[in-house]
């Protein structure tokens, strides 16, 4: 099966969930995908082929959905996994990033030494909506002293320019 037929079998596996977490949001619903083993390792397979190129020494995945995402792509690329996570979340020595949100603010935190000076990330998680997140992310990475080898998602949320 080509590319374009891999990702448009696997988009409709897809669930839209309108109105979810508040009204006039449709959120994308990955549980199907990860529900049916054969769905989950050909989305799996399809991110490994999409992300090789990144050559990363660590794949860091935002929480929640992410992490599922980042840990089996980690282990596929031979790669280390490192949990980002809301503050307060992370027992340990960690920095922070705090970033703008529409309406307020929020902070990730990654620990201290989950990055050498040199080493390639690959940013990972489910869903970009604005690109907040990501950023942020980026920012940890960069910190740490670390290169920053791409970010990878399995949804974009085009409409919102992330």
């Amino acid at each position: 099966m080509d590319l374009n037929a891999r990702v448009t079998s696997l988009k409709a596996a897809i669930r839209d969930i309108p109105d979810f977490p508040k009204p006039g949001i449709v959120f994308k619903d990955i549980t199907t995908l990860l529900k049916e083993p054969r769905l989950f390792r050909e989305t799996m397979d399809l991110f490994t082929d999409m992300c090789q190129r990144a050559r990363p020494d660590k794949v860091v995945a935002i929480e929640s959905r992410g992490f599922i995402l980042g840990a089996v792509l980690a282990d596929r690329l031979g790669a280390g996994f490192v949990p980002v996570r809301k503050k307060g979340k992370l027992p340990g020595t960690k920095i922070a990033h705090t970033y703008d949100l529409e309406y307020g603010t929020d902070c990730l935190e990654i620990h201290d030494d989950a990055l050498r000076r040199g080493e390639r990330a690959l940013v990972v998680d489910d869903v970009i909506a604005t690109g907040g997140t990501a950023a942020a992310t980026g920012q940890l990475v960069g910190q740490l002293g670390a290169e920053l080898a791409g970010y990878a998602f399995l949804v974009e949320l085009g409409f919102l320019n992330g």
